[in-house]
């Protein structure tokens, strides 16, 4: 069984804009690199990549 504390809630950041847009969690332990997913951006209006915010 998984233990509680490796997952962490992150924000989406879009890369041409700059707007946060998501938020999602990810296991930390196991993906130490940051998150690049293509997602939609309703300021840009478009499909966008967005990455996992600097903290």
């Amino acid at each position: 069984m998984a233990k509680v504390g490796n997952r962490q809630n992150k924000t989406l950041v879009c890369t041409v804009c700059g707007e946060k847009n998501y938020r999602t969690d990810k296991n930390v332990r196991n993906t130490t690199e940051r998150i690049e997913l293509n997602k939609y951006c309703p300021k840009c209006g478009k499909h966008t990549v967005h990455k996992e915010e600097k903290k």
